[in-house]
């Protein structure tokens, strides 16, 4: 037989004692038996011994099975039960003087490895009866006395005939005022006829209802939600003859799941933009009126143009100024506001907000506390809208984030007559918490492309060059319309002899990252094609380039951890246009190719050999060059112009070719005219589009001399020069252009080889060209005193506007150009 441990009473309160207990509860009331797994009986209390007559020393150690006066009526006995976790029934057993009882048992078998007996067999004796009617006393009490619900009895009328104590409280009203009353009109609400009809179909149907409402009772400040159940109460024949009505209080249940939820609608609203302005007003919204009857979201004003916070955001005297960056309320119009959207209202040391920051902890107050009203007293006009619109109760939780103090939140109830408990605080610090991230994250992302728009407009050209190749109009348009953040380009370069290169080039990615390296490979381009480099050797140098950025982003450790990638991707279409010639150079580099529209209309791809994108590096660059006639349209563009995840790369170059084919009415007009028909209002990509119309410079403009590989035939081409100066009426133009030719072809006679060429070209600027069968390029150097010679390209760059060397395939060619207005 179990003995239970002995405990001291001094250790324990009363009800915790075992030996207390078990003289409480009366253990030999109980027959309780415990078996090992093989059936031996391991316990025997003295219930079983008055039960049976065996005592347990006779009990003790023998099989179970040998007290069954008949087999158990289970197949196989008592052992087949083992892989049950309870079993109970009738057992027929036999008593010590022989007579056989018939035994209702409750057997539960414990789990194996558990520190006790494998079962345990308990019976209850029934020879001790309860005092008369004492079952149906303790079923009215549990009724009118049950703790744990509101319960109320009520007749086929649906007339309340019962209510017990909880019942009482949660309508402020006792069972006998309510007896005889329908549900509707003890609870004159909706909440009370909807229950009255339920009611009324467990009536009809027999079947139980269910109902949520939310009730507050008189005299209570707040609403309590209730979940009600009603079922029918029968009689012994099964016919109804009234229904239960339960309801139990489910309001710290309700708050909870509703602070879940809310916490849940902020982490999916908080956030959804990279605006500050935003997810301050998407804050304030989610609380309102959940939360709050009013809310506001106020930030430091010394944020407002820093790219660094301040090392101390909140002054240790004050005043703190906050600028109001969002507000809510359950009044149109927030007439309870002090402070407008966008506006500066400076708070004391000692104010609700200054303390808050000042600590960095929420804080909480009616506004009855000292503190309150101690500010309040200082601030007429806010004390007056405290009192004009019953405000109550006031949160100021900090807005703080990475370390970093961004302002205060407001949370305000005046309508809702609750006051604010600690759960609502920490709900509202959870809430500041998540929308203090997701702020600072846009600050962060705002000053990242701030810098990305300062870095990248000073890399794109604020204005494209004046040059008489072509006129030129150009659009560049960032993805999702945020500005000067993307790593696509454009430029115009002038070039000697006239001539114009074309560029568009793209870089993958956004930021600064892509704008850096796009800046670094807008440069490179400038200075390979200052010195006249053919197309596909430029864009060979330029591969040679993204390879070098490529290997150092690798050897860079901190490339992938900064957030750049770690492969830098680029494309480059270049072109170059000769307005004397007509001819258009092209080369690509993994880029889309260029569409040519002809002076009658007709649009055309230019035919580009393939070739890879800068940076794959071992495969060569190859040019094409075409022959437009004068007013034909070059449209270069990124691939953001023609591929769009909508549609594939041959519907956009359909309906590009369609865009340009339009009659336009200048240039400017076709790119918009090409950007509404392409792209949706926020492109997925960046794009550059650069389209030019070409010129061709007039036979008469050009004038051109081979000139005999003899000193003496330089007088004879300085006269031939000024005669032509005479008909072009650059009179004021000859003697500079005559000292220029002078050092120019006798510089090709004495240094280089034939054959030498001299030509004129007279447009904006007067450009005189020297070509020579040599390979060496000039260079200025400083001469010295008794120096002979030395002097004549250093004259040469002081009395024109500019002037450099190109290489050809046959030579080099010097060029000097002059300003005409300056002549």
């Amino acid at each position: 037989m179990e003995q239970p441990a002995t405990v001291g009473r001094a250790t324990r309160p009363f009800g915790e004692e075992p030996e207390a207990l078990e003289t409480l509860v009366g253990a030999s009331l109980t027959a309780r038996v415990t078996l090992d797994e093989h059936g031996t009986v391991t316990g025997w209390n003295a219930g079983a011994e008055r039960l049976l007559g065996y005592s347990a020393a006779q009990l003790t150690g023998r099989r179970a099975a040998d007290l069954l006066a008949e087999p158990i009526p289970v197949r196989g006995g008592l052992p087949t039960l083992a892989g049950l976790p309870r079993w109970n029934g009738d057992v027929a057993l036999r008593h010590r003087d022989g007579r056989k009882l018939t035994v209702r048992i409750l057997a539960h078998h414990r789990p194996p490895g558990a520190d006790a007996p494998a079962w345990l067999i308990v019976s209850a004796l029934t020879d001790r009866q309860p005092p008369a009617g004492l079952d149906e006393s303790l079923v009215s009490w549990s009724f009118a006395q049950s703790p744990c619900c509101a319960q109320a009895i009520y007749d086929t009328r649906l007339r309340l005939r019962r209510a017990n104590a909880d019942m009482e409280r949660a309508t402020a009203l006792t069972e006998e005022e309510m007896r005889g009353l329908r549900v509707s009109e003890i609870v004159d609400e909706d909440a009370g006829l909807r229950a009255e009809r339920a009611m009324a179909r467990v009536l009809r149907t027999g079947e139980p209802q269910y109902e949520e409402n939310y009730l507050r009772a008189p005299g209570e400040n707040h609403e309590h939600a209730w979940s009600v159940f009603m079922s029918a109460l029968r009689d012994h024949e099964g016919a109804i003859r009234g229904v239960c009505l339960s309801a139990h209080d489910m309001t710290e249940q309700f708050w909870a799941r509703k602070r879940l939820q809310l916490i849940a609608e902020a982490g999916r609203r908080i956030g959804s933009t990279l605006d500050v302005t935003r997810t301050a007003q998407e804050l304030v919204d989610v609380t309102v009126p959940v939360l709050a009857d009013f809310a506001s979201v106020d930030l430091l004003t010394a944020l407002d143009d820093a790219l660094e916070p301040p090392t101390h955001a909140v002054p240790a005297d004050g005043p703190l100024l906050l600028r109001r960056a969002a507000l809510q309320s359950v009044t149109p119009g927030a007439p309870e506001a002090v402070v407008a959207a966008g506006a500066v209202d400076s708070y004391p040391a000692g104010s609700m907000p200054f303390e808050s920051l000042r600590t960095g902890r929420p804080t909480l107050h009616a506004v009855t506390d000292p503190a309150f009203t101690a500010w309040l007293a200082r601030d007429p006009a806010r004390a007056a809208r405290v009192r004009a619109f019953g405000i109550h109760a006031v949160m100021a939780v900090p807005l703080v984030a990475r370390g970093t103090t961004l302002g205060v939140a407001f949370f305000i109830r005046h309508r809702n007559q609750e006051a604010f408990q600690q759960d609502d605080l920490m709900l509202a610090g959870e809430l500041a918490a998540r929308a203090a991230v997701s702020i600072d994250n846009a600050r962060r992302y705002t000053r990242e492309r701030a810098t990305a728009v300062t870095l990248q407009r000073s890399l794109l050209p604020r204005r494209l060059p004046r040059q008489a190749a072509v006129e030129v109009a150009s659009r560049y348009l960032p993805a999702g319309g945020h500005a000067g953040v993307g790593g696509d380009w454009f430029d115009v370069i002038p070039l000697s002899g006239a001539r114009v290169a074309l560029v568009v080039g793209d870089v993958v990615g956004h930021g600064l990252v892509a704008s850096a390296t796009m800046g670094r490979l807008r440069t490179a381009v400038r200075t390979l094609a200052d010195i006249d480099l053919p197309c596909d050797e430029l864009l060979t140098h330029l591969d040679d380039l993204v390879a070098r950025l490529n290997t150092e982003e690798e050897n860079d450790g901190e490339g992938t951890a900064a957030g750049a990638s770690g492969d830098v991707g680029a494309t480059c279409l270049y072109a170059v246009y000769d307005p004397v010639t007509r001819h258009c150079c092209f080369a690509g580099a993994g880029h889309p190719v260029p569409a040519v529209v002809s002076p009658g209309g007709t649009v055309d791809l230019v035919g580009l050999p393939a070739a890879p994108p800068l940076g794959v590096g071992g495969l060569p660059y190859e040019s094409t060059e075409v022959v437009l006639p004068e007013g034909s349209l070059l449209a270069l563009y990124t691939n953001g112009l023609i591929e769009t995840p909508e549609r594939d790369l041959d519907t956009g170059v359909h309906r590009l070719r369609e865009a340009l084919a339009r009659p336009a009415g200048s240039l400017d007009a076709l790119c918009d005219t090409v950007l509404a028909d392409l792209l949706p209002q926020r492109p997925a990509d960046d794009v550059a589009l650069l389209i030019a119309r070409t010129r061709a410079l007039d036979a008469r403009q050009v004038a051109t001399w081979s000139v005999p590989f003899d000193p003496s035939a330089v007088a004879q081409t300085r006269k031939d020069v000024v005669a032509q100066l005479e008909r072009w009426g650059l009179s004021d133009a000859v003697f500079v252009t005559e000292l220029v030719v002078s050092e120019l072809v006798t510089n090709a006679i004495r240094h280089a080889e034939p054959p030498v060429q001299l030509r004129l070209i007279h447009d904006t600027t007067l450009i005189c060209e020297v070509s020579d069968g040599g390979s060496t390029a000039p260079h200025l150097r400083r001469a010295r005193t008794y120096d002979e010679g030395g002097r004549g390209l250093l004259l040469v760059a002081q009395l024109t506007e500019r002037w450099g060397t190109r290489q050809s395939a046959t030579g080099k060619t010097i060029w000097a150009e002059q300003n005409l207005s300056l002549a």
